[in-house]
């Protein structure tokens, strides 16, 4: 039965894909549904199959030999994964209403998008189904790369100028994090002489240049997780992408990275190399950059999508750290990992609903709009520690980091959270600023409750290996809930003082500007180069043949000789048999 749904799992999504080339080339515009019933189940085998047995499947005939696996860490991981791709499919039945309407009137751009979208969705899910089950390096790379690549058309759908900005920065960055990604795996599989995960995460722990390889798969995979520096895709697709997709992008595919991470990186291993603990270190540095960085610059955003954009590069961030912490001290990471699992899952769904809440804004149903904001804002006050699975999935983390006694580390993610208060109150305020009552419907604000409501339950559906996860003390309550009140007062007073001094809103990006400057100047640079050794070339080519004529003029000058040396050509070779005959026996005599 398991592998049945492991079949289906991997098969219906093809089957879907398959059905929307078909709807494009067999069925009138008029009758086409891009978002049918059938197409919003291609995650529902993949869900079920989460909550199977632990399994584990050897297929030999599949490329250099597949082996994949239901283990601790990946059923919870498909499920919050499958879970938040199903919602999410449901609201964007909802979502793109209106476009389906004006495709099935004959609007070729509209019918193109769709069309696109709707082929390109299952295979990205696909892939990322394929990456969490695999265990072997070529199965666990095609997921990887098949859900990079085909989530292109999630960020580009709309095609304005906006749009196709976001998509280029995120296929720019995708390229770079792939080579990244192929070079650590093939660099690390070569030196352990391995096919799977668990030996490339073996051998970079025994490698004499193990901490090189590690930092390959650490930036390539952080490309994904949203590193500080790789980070710069996000709030430039967010924005332009449709709330749905922007919901798994920022939910589930980000996570992409940190179970990279997590599968290859010599987590809890003791007696590493100092360079490896040393790389560590640098990744806890990165992560509190990150995590810091992104809420101060994120704060100052306009688009409420951008705002939420910063606050996953900073939640990453926080993620980031913990890991880098599993790497620089080993004993820690067998009593972190569940708290970071459940972290994860909390923060997908809770990203996801937030997401999914600024359509809910921009469409707004007929309800209290008191009553609307509070739920929007519901998920986010989770997502800082204040409530429901926030506060459970803060405590996972801070007890483990407590008997590790990294009481520093947790002071500095307690003051992040301050950062992730901050920017979702921005976040709300936004879409309250720029709320519209056009009128949702239920397909829309339905998978946007029921992501909510699994956001905040996070640990009651969630499969997790660890049965332990308690919720904290009565006396730990107010050392997790005190960043968020603090946060929202730092907003509101902030914005009390400014209210009357105009500001220059940073651009959303960042540093892509930045580098998108250095890129060209180093063109231009590449240019003056290249037109300095076209004129070199040219002047070169001018002397070659000004030094050609004065030679042929030369030797013109010399063809006369030529004829008088015909005429006496008999006198001259005596005259020259006389004079080596001469030379001999000079030579003779001496």
């Amino acid at each position: 039965m398991i592998t049945l749904l492991l079949l289906a799992a991997l098969l219906w999504p093809l089957c879907v894909a398959g059905s929307a080339i078909w709807h494009a080339y067999r069925t009138p515009a008029a009758n086409r549904h891009y978002f049918s019933l059938l197409w919003i189940s291609a995650s529902w085998p993949a869900l079920l199959l989460a909550y199977g047995v632990e399994a584990q499947w050897s297929i030999d005939a599949w490329m250099l030999g597949g082996y994949w696996e239901l283990n601790a860490l990946s059923r919870p991981w498909l499920a919050f994964t499958a879970l938040l791709w199903s919602l999410a499919a449901v609201h964007a039945r909802g979502y793109f209403v209106a476009e389906q309407a004006n495709a099935q009137v004959g609007d070729n751009d509209a019918q193109r998008r769709l069309q696109r979208l709707a082929l390109l969705w299952p295979l990205t899910f696909l892939g990322n189904v394929l990456l969490i089950i695999a265990q072997d390096i070529a199965s666990f790379y095609l997921g990887f790369a098949l859900m990079t690549f085909a989530a292109y058309a999630l960020v580009v759908h709309s095609g304005s100028d906006d749009a196709r900005l976001g998509a280029r920065a995120y296929l720019i960055l995708a390229v770079i994090g792939e080579g990244l990604i192929l070079g650590g795996l093939l660099w690390a599989a070569g030196t352990a002489e391995t096919l799977t995960l668990e030996g490339v995460r073996e051998g970079i722990a025994g490698a004499e240049q193990g901490a090189m390889m590690a930092l390959l798969l650490w930036l390539g995979f952080g490309v994904k997780a949203g590193v500080i520096g790789l980070h710069v895709w996000l709030p430039l697709a967010h924005p332009v992408a449709p709330a749905p997709a922007s919901a798994v992008l920022s939910g589930s595919m980000i996570k992409a990275g940190l179970l990279g991470w997590i599968n290859v990186l010599p987590l809890g291993v003791e007696g590493l190399s100092p360079a490896l603990t040393q790389l560590g270190n640098v990744m806890l540095v990165a992560g509190l950059a990150a995590a810091f960085g992104a809420a101060l610059y994120g704060v100052w955003q306009r688009h409420p999508k951008a705002v939420l954009a910063y606050s996953s590069i900073s939640q990453m961030g926080m993620l980031t750290a913990m890991v880098a912490t599993g790497l620089a001290t080993p004993d820690v990471w067998p009593l972190l990992l569940p708290g970071v699992v459940l972290f994860a899952a909390h923060h997908a769904l809770a990203k996801g609903a937030l997401f999914m809440g600024t359509s809910i804004s921009e469409h707004m149903p007929r309800w209290p709009q008191p009553l609307l904001f509070a739920l929007i804002a519901l998920p986010g006050v989770s997502l800082t520690g204040a409530l429901a699975a926030g506060l459970l999935s803060k405590w996972g983390v801070k007890s483990a980091l407590y008997e590790s006694q990294h009481e520093q580390l947790i002071m500095l993610l307690t003051l992040a959270a301050i950062g992730t208060a901050a920017l979702i109150t921005v976040c709300v305020w936004r879409q309250w600023q720029q709320r519209q009552s056009e009128g949702g419907n239920a397909f829309q604000w339905g998978a946007w409750l029921v992501a909510l409501i699994a956001a905040l339950i996070t640990p009651i559906w969630l499969p997790l290996p660890d049965t332990s996860m308690m919720a904290p003390p009565m006396e730990e309550w107010l050392g997790i809930v005190w960043p968020f009140p603090v946060g929202v007062g730092v907003v509101a007073v902030s914005a009390y003082l400014l209210r009357r001094v105009r500001l220059t809103v940073p651009p959303a990006g960042d540093l892509w500007w930045t580098y998108s400057a250095l890129v060209v100047r180093g063109l231009q640079s590449v240019r003056f180069i290249a037109h300095t050794c076209e004129r070199l070339k040219i002047a070169s080519l001018a002397r070659s043949l000004a030094f050609e004529k004065a030679l042929m003029g030369q030797l013109q000058r010399w063809l006369p000789g030529e004829g008088w040396m015909r005429r006496h050509g008999s006198g001259l070779m005596m005259a020259l048999a006389v004079v080596l005959a001469f030379l001999l026996m000079w030579e003779g005599l001496r």
